[in-house]
């Protein structure tokens, strides 16, 4: 019987085949990333390393470092797998599961926060430190190593992207780019938002301080949230006010950002 692992990495290697047969140039790199790899963690591994590489860690060290990770977790293990699920089920551009692997900077970037998160619980602190940086600088993407993402997480486009040390991300979470979960100035301690299961923040909305955002709210684009945000909830604006109920019981599923016409004085879906 074939295993969810078993029928990703099957489908991931059948899209590389056939990838790689439409286009010559690019075979040989597919040959090295995925048709001779012996495993979905040693694929990721030997995608990952060589795009955050640096004179300190080249790249074999960092894909040994992050093929040790995922054969020692299998939660770990897990959650890239969903993750990439993720990918292929909510974003059209995707078309499949090789697209997200191979070039999608937000599952990369989510990717190797994974592995930045468990060498900063395993108290070593100064790597992860080390790794966020090069996360940060490779993707444009900004997750401090301690802060705690679920499953299932899509960070679609992910550029200026920007997570806290103490927040907290639940599962089947999307996030579109620009979008920061981030404190409100010098304060220390538990200073970061908590985001339930379910939740859409969309483009460039900026979620502040150690606030709760409610399963399966919506958070509307370029809106700045400083305040709890009920369950199932729509908000939008700066500051962001709660305009009604969200119709959709899961919006990070559906990707809808629109904002229905009853919501917004003034605006004519004719024109």
């Amino acid at each position: 019987m074939e295993t969810q692992e078993d029928s990703i990495w099957n489908s991931l290697q059948q899209e590389a085949r056939k990838a790689g047969s439409s286009e010559r140039l690019l075979g040989a790199y597919l040959e090295e990333t995925v048709l001779g790899q012996r495993s979905f963690d040693a694929a990721l591994s030997y995608t990952l390393a060589p795009k955050l590489r640096d004179e300190i860690l080249p790249s074999i060290t960092l894909r040994d470092l992050f093929l040790e990770i995922l054969e020692s977790e299998k939660g770990l293990r897990d959650s890239v797998r969903i993750d990439l699920q993720a990918v292929k089920d909510r974003d059209p551009a995707a078309g499949g599961y090789l697209s997200p692997f191979l070039f999608f900077k937000g599952f990369q970037a989510l990717s190797a926060y994974r592995f930045a998160h468990y060498l900063w619980y395993e108290d070593r602190k100064t790597l992860a430190l080390y790794l966020q940086s090069l996360i940060s600088k490779v993707f444009g993407v900004d997750i401090h190593p301690a802060a705690t993402i679920g499953h299932g997480i899509l960070i679609d486009h992910a550029t200026g992207v920007v997570i806290g040390e103490t927040a907290v991300v639940g599962n089947n979470v999307s996030l579109l780019h620009g979008v920061t979960l981030g404190g409100t100035g010098k304060e220390r301690g538990d200073r970061h938002p908590k985001v339930g299961d379910g939740v859409l923040i969309a483009a460039g909305a900026k979620v502040l301080g150690n606030i709760k955002i409610g399963e399966g709210a919506k958070i509307g684009a370029g809106s700045v949230v400083v305040r709890n945000v009920k369950a199932h909830c729509t908000v939008v604006g700066v500051p962001a006010k709660n305009i009604g109920a969200c119709k959709e019981a899961t919006p990070a599923l559906g990707m809808n950002q629109g904002i229905g016409s009853k919501d917004i004085a003034g605006f004519d879906p004719s024109i």
